[in-house]
């Protein structure tokens, strides 16, 4: 057991499909694959049963049911936990059949939500009465625009009631493509995902409702790749992807990674970048920046070789004797920093790259090689934060946090580049594959200097041969669950997550969980 519960547990290999996905992957299973749809909703009812008896074992539980196989699954719930002992109770939401034969006879009371939530602003109340445990079975992955008012007096119902919230597949009103709320949306403690979890619930405003997320296989056939659009980052698949060295290597064989990195007065940004592209397995380091960091860059990173920016031969020597780039960190977008990278490009052609900070605003502003031309006849990874994304993308702030995921991609398939695009969750979409979403970021990470430390990281990655995508997703991890290992919270520097890295190479397995139950397949914290 780690001091730090390695967090979330996940197999290698979870998927995150969009709710369009998911349903239709529901509808091969069935009408394809011969899997009988009330199988798939008593295991969902079922397994989602076990779940919550697990984390809440006490108390009444009351669950709002609406019309459609999110509410079929409810009802097995109900009726699994009343053979169970547990008094249940549910109110139906809506005027459509009701699948009492679901309930199997159990003496399940059933009322209606028109009884109980008046439309002249009947009290919520009535509706939960004295029940524990609340459980939000009324929309599921379909949902695409705001509830309909009869719904959305239910959700209120269930916000207002302080009670413990359990959502089975996705928190009502949460956008399962997207993660985006129109109107209103219920505000879970524990949401039990059915396969997999929802891409929409990975991702904010969606994934602030969704609390702990709990996958669960429901007996579902084997995905196929290229099926899905997303996966999930887990431990279990970092730690398989973490590069292993020969017993027999040499530092070239592991690695040669420049950073172009630090203007005049910009040193840390070198600093940061270059001690974590070490942590992270680099073979050997070179390190250009200004003339006037080279005092305190030999200080803090002995290990690197110092090339000043202004020696265009030593500049482009390095270059050509390196493996991979890592561009941007503290750089400096004028003239100056322009031209240096417009030089590099010119002598390094092929080598992996990845493009951050200034080395992206000099590609925005036209005065530095495009993000196209960097791509061209090499793999590249850039990191924008959302300023930056605007620029490269000439989209509003708005229109790319309304959809992630789709503005990442749509950046990545314009101009050939992987976008490991920055926020919580970060998000790594290639241009061409699936996009991976990161699982250990925090708030915590929210700190000057944290972007640069992912960029040493990154690049040095592919100085180790990884491929764009896969550089990406693990500095993620690598980064993120060194974060969490500090335990520091707020309080949380660069320099700490630098120094926690080590330890986290050492870690092994599939991540923890408290619910020691076959069928889960994934588990991760309420996001913070």
């Amino acid at each position: 057991m780690n001091p730090i519960p390695i967090r979330p547990f996940g197999a290698r290999r979870v998927w995150a499909p969009t709710g369009a996905e998911a349903s239709a992957f529901d509808r091969f299973a069935i009408d394809n694959q011969g899997v009988p749809q009330e199988t798939l909703m008593e295991c969902a009812g079922r397994s989602a049963a076990h779940v919550l008896e697990l984390i809440f074992p006490r108390g009444e539980v009351v669950a709002f049911i609406g019309t459609g196989n999110n509410g079929g699954d409810g009802l097995v719930l109900l009726r699994t936990l009343r053979a169970w002992g547990r008094p249940v109770r549910a109110v139906l939401v809506g005027d459509g059949d009701v699948r009492e034969d679901l309930l199997h006879s159990w003496d399940v009371p059933l009322r209606s939500d028109a009884d109980l939530l008046a439309t002249d602003g009947g009290e919520p109340g009535k509706a939960v009465g004295r029940a524990d445990i609340v459980v939000d079975g009324i929309l599921g992955t379909g949902i695409r625009g705001a509830p309909r008012s009869r719904q959305a007096r239910a959700i209120q119902a269930i916000n207002a009631s302080e009670r413990a919230v359990f959502a089975l597949d996705t928190p009502s009103g949460v956008d399962g493509d997207t993660g985006s709320i129109k109107g209103i949306a219920v505000a879970a403690q524990v949401t039990v995902a059915f396969g997999w979890p929802k891409l929409g619930t990975l991702l904010q405003p969606g994934r602030a409702k969704v609390g702990r997320l709990i996958a669960v296989e429901i007996g579902f056939p084997p995905v196929e790749e290229g099926l899905f659009g997303a996966v999930v980052v887990t431990p279990a698949w970092a730690m398989e992807a973490l590069p292993a060295r020969q017993p027999a290597t040499h530092k070239n064989e592991v690695g040669s990674l420049l950073l172009v990195a630090g203007a005049a007065g910009m040193a840390g940004a070198a600093v940061m970048a270059a001690r974590g592209a070490l942590r992270a397995g680099v073979g050997l380091l070179r390190v250009v920046s200004a003339p006037e960091n080279r005092s305190i860059l030999q200080g803090a990173v002995p290990e690197a070789v110092f090339v000043p920016g202004n020696d265009a031969e030593a500049v482009k020597e390095a270059a050509r004797a390196s493996s991979a780039l890592a561009l941007g960190p503290g750089l400096g977008d004028g003239d100056e920093a322009c031209r240096l990278l417009m030089s590099v490009r010119e002598v390094s052609e092929g080598l992996p790259t990845v493009l951050d900070a200034d080395a992206l605003n000099c590609a925005a502003s036209g005065e530095g090689p495009t993000v196209e031309q960097w791509a061209t006849g090499r793999p590249v990874v850039i990191t924008p934060h959302l300023g930056e994304m605007r620029r490269l993308s000439k989209m509003g702030a708005d229109d790319i946090e309304r959809d992630r995921v789709s503005a990442a991609r749509g950046l990545a398939e314009s101009t050939g580049v992987t976008v490991l695009l920055k926020g919580l969750p970060s998000i790594v979409v290639p241009p061409a594959g699936v996009c991976r979403v990161d699982t250990v970021g925090t708030s915590d990470l929210a700190s000057g200097g944290m972007g640069d430390v992912l960029t040493g990281v990154v690049g040095a990655f592919l100085a180790q041969g990884m491929s764009p995508s896969r550089a990406g997703a693990l500095a993620l991890y690598l980064t993120g669950r060194a974060a969490v290992r500090t335990e520091m919270g707020p309080a949380l520097t660069p320099s700490d997550v630098v120094d926690e890295m080590a330890a986290v190479w050492t870690e092994k397995g599939s991540g923890e969980t408290d619910l020691l139950l076959p069928f889960i397949l994934f588990d991760q914290d309420a996001a913070r």
